[in-house]
């Protein structure tokens, strides 16, 4: 999921190299100076999805409670599947846009709610008795499982003092036809709750892979098809792995600022992929004090999770925006988020732009790169969730002012091509 606001944290990087007064000049002269002619893939429109608490319905703005925006999307094999937190209710719908299931929590939708009927004629509701509330990602396995972060009630709450974390999620498991919904921990079924859930994911061997955040980094944590831990892999940013200082100029590891920034698994073996980004610190001409950070570097490295070893890193190409200005031009470089893993080993990388996204897709182990523009309006999107099949296909829910639409880029008929 990412929100609109996330642009945020590109103007964050741009400040290191600007003053406060400029930035406003800066943002206007990146819409309209990118040195970078990269072509754009097409946009499929499928459906739209109506606001309001009618089952075939998203509420995403609720004025009695306020806050970030609780809605995650996922698509599998043609299938959609929505997280609408602010209703507490998950829904499955074809591509055509037709409401095939709905989960929904019992103590949220009780007889007396008006939004919902007492029962569905078309059989398609489906209860869950536990009282979590739904306020994160979602995916699918092809057993058609369904897996939902929620979180558990505050009074089953646990904090560990040593690490300063709350564990106050779990990830819900229904089964297709929803006759059998559980609930996995830390442990597994019934386990112990996770620290916050960065995201969730699905391996094409039907295991489920939990990334959550810590004060450290990163930890995965790699669930068998049963549901019960196999693997539980901390990635922390002081034992992360580096790179030499002759790949980052010269710059030894002492000087740097690191990032553990995600963490994805490749969707057959038993490996991860974990991408670093590097920064240093940005000292003011000036003044010569320390005034920001300055973006250097970012690399994957894939991580054996049966023999704890890392493999040779890939450098990522960074995203490059060039401004002119004053008769003199400056290029900026920014990272680009890990959005996902494919079948084929391609990995995809996103960024947000004034017109929309750039998608790069690397093959490592060669020398592919293919880099694309997606074109999103984000002056008419109040709020958007992205999502990457394993086939490469990316889907968005983009949420407009009368009605979010559902749509996807397909991204795959383009590795496809270049793998022919």
């Amino acid at each position: 999921m990412k929100k609109k606001n996330n642009m945020n944290k590109k103007t964050r990087l741009v400040r290191t190299f600007c003053s406060a007064a400029s930035l406003c000049v800066l943002l206007t002269l990146l819409s309209c100076n990118s040195s970078n002619k990269i072509k754009t893939i097409s946009e499929t429109p499928l459906f739209n999805l109506k606001y309001g608490n009618f089952e075939e319905q998203l509420n995403l703005f609720n004025i009695n409670n306020p806050g970030s925006i609780r809605t995650y999307m996922t698509m599998r094999d043609g299938f959609f599947y929505v997280v609408n937190g602010e209703s507490n209710k998950v829904i499955s719908l074809n591509s055509y846009g037709d409401l095939l299931s709905l989960y929904y929590n019992e103590d949220a939708y009780s007889t007396s709610n008006a939004g919902l009927a007492e029962k569905s004629s078309s059989g398609i509701w489906k209860p869950i008795s536990y009282p979590f509330t739904f306020n994160g990602k979602v995916s699918v396995d092809s057993r058609k499982y369904m897996y939902v972060v929620g979180t558990v009630p505050r009074e089953r709450n646990e904090q560990n003092e040593e690490e300063k974390l709350l564990y106050s999620q779990v990830v819900l498991r229904a089964t297709s036809d929803g006759s059998s919904i559980d609930y996995i921990g830390q442990e597994g079924p019934g386990g112990t709750p996770f620290p916050f859930i960065k995201d969730i994911y699905t391996t094409e061997n039907d295991e489920l892979v939990v990334v959550c955040t810590t004060n450290e980094g990163l930890t995965a944590y790699w669930f068998g098809t049963n549901g019960f831990l196999r693997y539980k892999i901390p990635v922390n940013v002081k034992e992360a792995p580096h790179v030499s200082s002759e790949s980052l100029n010269g710059i030894g590891s002492s000087d740097l600022f690191v990032t553990v920034e995600n963490i994805i698994p490749d969707c057959y073996s038993l490996r991860l992929y974990v991408k670093i980004d590097y920064y240093l610190s940005h000292i003011d001409e000036e003044s010569k004090v320390q005034s920001g950070i300055d973006y250097i570097e970012s690399y994957i490295f894939p991580l054996n999770i049966e023999t704890g070893m890392y493999g040779e890193p890939l450098s990522l190409p960074p995203y490059e925006e060039s401004i002119t200005a004053d008769f003199s031009k400056v290029t900026y470089k920014l990272p680009y988020d890990f959005l996902g893993v494919t079948k084929n080993g391609w990995l995809f990388f996103i960024i947000t732009t004034t017109s929309g996204f750039t998608v790069q897709m690397i093959q490592p182990g060669t020398q592919l790169v293919q880099k694309r523009n997606l074109d999103v309006d984000h002056t008419e999107t109040l709020y958007y969730s992205l999502s990457l099949s394993h086939e490469g296909i990316i889907s968005a829910l983009l949420a407009e002012k009368d009605s979010a639409r559902m749509v996807w880029w397909r991204t795959d008929s383009l590795v496809d091509s270049v793998l022919r």
